[in-house]
């Protein structure tokens, strides 16, 4: 691709229209798509607009697995990531999503290397202007001439404002209307570098809905919509920072748009539920995984295109392509099963964390995203203490206090937060960061003078 192409600031051009307006949203004993009862083959969706054949897995680029490097960093384990976008690749998974923002930074170049050394035409690549920090015209057109160099590409077929609704209507406006990139991407779409352009949205309803507005006013006909699904917060987000995705879903399917899932597992911790809520899917389907269940209820809906996953190894990549190769839609009883069982999930003392560590690094050097993972496994394996009542009090309390100062450094604990903030404007789950940090110091300090 010439330099020169990508200085091309263009003014106004019509969005092709992306999915035409369908009817009422579906009921929730509403049957995937014919076909999608796999015999053994990889299930695709097809885009109504434009007939692309999608998997219905798709490989998120955001938990590439990870090694030290020299420096003692972590970086990228370039290798196993080719050994696994060459696997999925060879099993009929044709999406991979990433981002300039992912992993520090890394995630765009490791994926460009792996799918570079297959032909263009078998897979489709998804990436985003992740412009949070520097939103000036010079610097988000830098961000998306990179991500060509970065992916080795010179199209996009899906392209993304990344994580549209958080800041509200300011801080659209000012990271895609006042710097002029709408109508640069407008440009980039009509001279054929970008195939989609839709969004990821993570925000309050009110703000979802302002952009559906936009979409009904012909202003931003989206070609599609990346949101949040999963049985859990499917009817029990918090409603004010997240919004229930029964609620996106069926926006976007009345009026046609495409939707891409992501966080389907919740950040995995849908792949690890608790004991008592294994035990009940076990009891229906003894062979098959929690997260089977999960992907299983997202996939069930007829308007969702591609449901993303982000593989860290080889066993959790088998797994999940064994799961769509041999897809069954849930039945409208067992969509009441994962009701009951998301209830029962929320009554467990969880942070609300997907581990995307998009509020790293922190400036005190807390480890949040680590914390925070360590809190959420005991709570779901049932191996935190509670009370100094509870059997085998002083067992867990031992293990918990120990495996926290294996797992997360000293001075990069809890107790180092001074409540700066300088986190929360980045978490796209909204999560009052500082206040689930303290919180948590308080637990791990009431354990060591045995307040509990």
């Amino acid at each position: 691709m010439e330099r020169r192409d990508f200085l091309r600031l263009t003014g106004a051009g019509a969005l092709a229209l992306g999915a035409a307006a369908a009817g009422c949203a579906p009921k929730k004993s509403e049957k995937a798509p014919a076909g999608d009862e796999g015999p053994g083959e990889m299930i695709y969706r097809t885009h109504p607009a434009n007939g692309d054949r999608i998997s219905l897995i798709g490989f998120g680029c955001m938990r590439w697995p990870m090694v030290t490097g020299e420096d003692g960093k972590q970086v990228i384990d370039q290798e196993a990531v080719n050994e696994m976008v060459d696997y999925a690749i060879a099993h009929g998974i044709n999406y991979f999503d990433t981002s300039p923002a992912y992993l520090q930074g890394q995630s765009e170049m490791a994926a460009g290397i792996a799918l570079s050394r297959h032909p263009r035409e078998s897979y489709y690549i998804a990436t985003k202007l992740s412009n949070f920090g520097d939103q000036s015209p010079e610097a988000s057109i830098e961000m998306y001439r990179n991500s060509f160099e970065q992916l080795r590409t010179d199209y996009f077929d899906y392209y993304l404002l990344h994580s549209i609704g958080r800041g509200g209507r300011e801080a659209f406006e000012k990271r895609y209307v006042q710097n002029g990139m709408i109508d640069f991407l407008r440009g980039e779409k009509a001279a054929g570098r970008i195939r989609n352009l839709g969004f990821s949205f993570h925000g309050a309803r009110h703000e979802f809905d302002y952009f559906m507005e936009l979409f009904d006013s012909g202003e931003y006909p989206w070609d599609f919509c990346q949101i949040e699904m999963n049985y859990v917060d499917w009817t029990h987000a918090d409603g004010v920072r997240n919004v229930n995705a029964d609620y996106l879903y069926a926006e976007l399917d009345k009026r046609g748009i495409p939707i891409v899932i992501m966080e389907p597992l919740l950040g995995g911790r849908l792949a690890n539920v608790p004991e008592s809520i294994s035990a009940q899917l076990r009891q229906r389907e003894p062979d098959k995984s929690p997260a089977s269940w999960a992907f299983r209820f997202c996939g069930t809906y007829p308007r969702v295109l591609c449901i993303l996953s982000g593989m860290t190894n080889m066993d959790v990549l088998t797994e999940n392509v064994e799961t769509f190769s041999h897809f069954k839609p849930l039945t409208e009883e067992e969509l009441e099963f994962m009701e009951r069982m998301a209830v029962q999930y929320k009554e467990f003392p969880l942070v609300n964390c997907t581990d995307c560590k998009y509020c790293m690094p922190c400036p005190w050097g807390i480890d949040i995203p680590g914390i925070f993972k360590h809190y959420n496994t005991a709570v779901t394996e049932g191996s935190y203490a509670q009370s100094s009542r509870q059997k085998d009090y002083r067992k867990l309390k031992r293990a918990y206090l120990v495996s926290y100062d294996r797992a997360i450094p000293t001075l990069r604990q809890a107790d180092h937060c001074i409540g700066c903030g300088t986190c929360l404007d980045h978490c796209p789950q909204s999560i009052p960061i500082p206040d689930e940090l303290h919180r948590i110091d308080r637990y791990i300090e009431n354990l060591r003078q045995d307040l509990l």
